[in-house]
């Protein structure tokens, strides 16, 4: 029966067994602060448009500045924490997200609070992926860190369906500001904090850091993450300002690819693709968010515009979501170890399919239940799949990569946000519009303009009045739920596509087993019975050396035996192995094998 051995350098990065996990209670409150203002500001817009009075552009800019900065930095940001340490990242990207919140409550002309909402995205781009690399090295054991990976995407998911309902209650009783202020006091708490508990960690420091690939690859990020964004906002897919940034984005991303396969000290080991559990795992959170996030959006406008909900109540409506998620997340680990990625993975994008397919039967009128049980599936579904995913990602990748692996995972994560919203929002469209064109009543002009949103087909029925605007705002109704009908039965196809995909993941969740620990373990032993047959009593562990930081790969701290000893000759056999080396999978004795590991089923 194999065991999984906790590598001793984990276990001194950490701070001990009990710190790391106040230390992943940290990162959650730090993940959650970044997750929460993904969505809490999408609720303020109307308050905030009526007191800066942004144009059309700056207000597209006001909400898409921080995740498009965010989005393109996350690459450069966790290599840089591989290579400078992740804790330093992180506690630099805290000083940047309070600094920027402040700027953005305060601010007082549109463009200070696109500023602000960029220099929140460079505060979350040193925050996300670091979280996720410090679980990593913290976590050595892997059943251990799917628990902790299980509650880390909880979090996420907790943070961005919890943004509307807590934005909505701080507009409705203070200001638009709030939404913002709200980070600083949790920021001035969780800061100290870090600096106390988080242990400092990095990769291999060989070769100089790849500065220009670096910004290769955000640019190229930015660009897709931007022509993309323009395509879901209804821009011609052949437009210069779509087409353009999307193809220079490629371009640059093919680039930056060619460039670490030539480098001696990639910013990114692309040897990393070539395992088949790594790229699938990218692919199915790409997959699981093209699917869903697009979906989100429309689903926000289903509950708003075709049920009449508030923004509050709408957020209530999702609480269901949030809840099953959280579920998820809990029982990941356990779910993880009794069926493995393969089926994990799978039968969360099969569940996530069922929940989206039973929402079809949603129509004109409210049905709360049959919302209720899909909201719950949907939320159960999908955090089965992202946990199964990014763990699976994760401990595919070598600690020492863990920074730019967890980066990669979160820039899979917008790019699939930002296609979903693309796609899903052109078949909504495609099948919205042609639903307005023949109105009895209604002429060209005010067709044209309510097929634009639902929202506007309102405004434009108000406009008419009488039998015309009945008619249009019928008309509208009866289109939009049509669209939504269509764009669930895309998404489905896509979650099963998925499901299809998963296949390519390993059946068994597979736990290393450090083999250096076991070494360290076994000469323990050997000289506490050498010291026994000596006549002296047990020896003693040796102190533990002061904390330093981490590289990971590195031996963890040598045991030396207690005194006193009988003899020198006493000492050199306790020190030394009695038995001979035993060859191990992968060639080379065990005593020369390093940080090797041997893989368990």
């Amino acid at each position: 029966m194999s065991r999984t051995i906790t590598a001793r350098s984990g276990r001194n990065a950490a701070g001990g067994d009990a710190n790391r996990w106040a230390v992943l209670v940290v990162l959650c409150v730090s993940l959650l602060l970044v997750a929460l203002d993904a969505t809490i500001l999408h609720v303020a817009v109307p308050s905030l448009t009526e007191n800066l009075r942004p144009g059309a552009t700056e207000l597209l800019w006001i909400v898409d500045a921080y995740p498009l900065v965010c989005a393109s930095l996350l690459i450069l940001f966790g290599t840089l924490g591989d290579r400078v340490g992740r804790r330093r990242v992180l506690l630099l990207g805290y000083g940047i997200f309070g600094l920027a919140s402040a700027v953005a409550a305060l601010a007082t002309e549109p463009w200070v609070l696109v500023a602000a909402r960029a220099l929140l995205g460079v505060g979350g781009a040193m925050i996300m992926p670091a979280t996720l690399s410090i679980i990593r090295t913290v976590f050595p054991d892997r059943r251990e860190r799917a628990t902790a990976i299980g509650v880390w995407t909880a979090v996420a998911a907790i943070g961005a369906a919890t943004g509307p309902v807590l934005g909505g209650f701080l507009v409705e009783h203070y200001w638009w500001g709030s939404v913002f202020l709200i980070n600083i006091p949790l920021m001035a708490l969780i800061l100290p904090l870090a600096r106390r508990l988080l242990p400092e960690s990095r990769g291999s420091a060989e070769g100089p850091w790849d500065v220009l690939g670096a910004l290769m690859a955000a640019a190229g990020v930015l660009g897709c993450v931007l022509g993309v964004k323009r395509a879901g906002a209804g821009e011609p897919l052949l437009s210069p300002l779509t087409a353009g940034p999307l193809l220079a984005g490629a371009l640059l991303l093919v680039l930056f690819v060619r460039r670490q396969r030539r480098r001696p000290h990639p910013l990114i080991d692309m040897r990393l693709f070539s395992r088949a559990a790594f790229t699938t795992s990218v692919g199915c959170i790409v997959l699981a968010m093209l699917a869903l996030v697009g979906l989100e959006l429309i689903a926000v406008q289903y509950l708003q515009l075709v049920l009449g909900l508030s923004p509050l109540e709408t957020g209530l409506r999702l609480l269901p979501l949030t809840f099953a998620a959280m579920a998820a997340g809990a029982t990941g680990s356990y779910t993880l170890r009794r069926i493995g990625p393969r089926r994990m993975v799978g039968w969360g994008f099969l569940l996530t399919a069922a929940a989206v397919l039973l929402l079809t039967l949603m129509g004109q009128h409210d049905r709360p239940l049959l919302l209720t049980a899909g909201f719950v599936l949907l939320g159960f579904g999908l955090q089965t799949t992202l946990f199964s995913a990014y763990e699976s990602m994760l401990s595919e990748a070598p600690p020492r990569s863990a920074g730019g692996a967890a980066a990669i995972g979160e820039t899979s994560y917008q790019l699939g946000a930002g296609m979903g919203i693309a796609l899903l929002g052109s078949v909504m469209n495609a099948a919205y519009a042609p639903g307005l064109a023949n109105v009895p009543g209604v002429p060209a002009e005010a067709s044209d303009a309510a097929a634009n949103s639902l929202g506007e087909a309102y405004q434009v029925a108000g406009r008419l009045g009488g039998a015309a605007g009945e008619a249009l705002h019928t008309a509208a109704r009866h289109a939009f739920v049509h669209g939504l009908h269509l764009t669930l039965f895309v998404s489905a196809g896509l979650l099963l596509a998925g499901a299809a995909m998963a296949v390519r993941l390993p059946r068994v969740m597979e736990c290393p087993v450090d083999v250096e620990a076991a070494v360290e373990e076994a000469a323990e032993a050997r000289a506490a019975e050498a010291a026994v047959k000596a006549g002296s009593a047990a020896p003693a562990p040796a102190p533990e050396p002061a904390a330093a930081p981490v590289r990971d790969g590195a031996a963890g701290p040598a045991v030396v035996p207690g005194q006193p000893v009988a003899s020198p000759a006493d000492a050199a056999r306790t020190a030394a192995p009695q038995d001979p080396p035993r060859p191990l999978p992968g060639g080379g004795p065990a005593g020369t094998m390093s940080g090797a590991a041997t893989r368990t089923r």
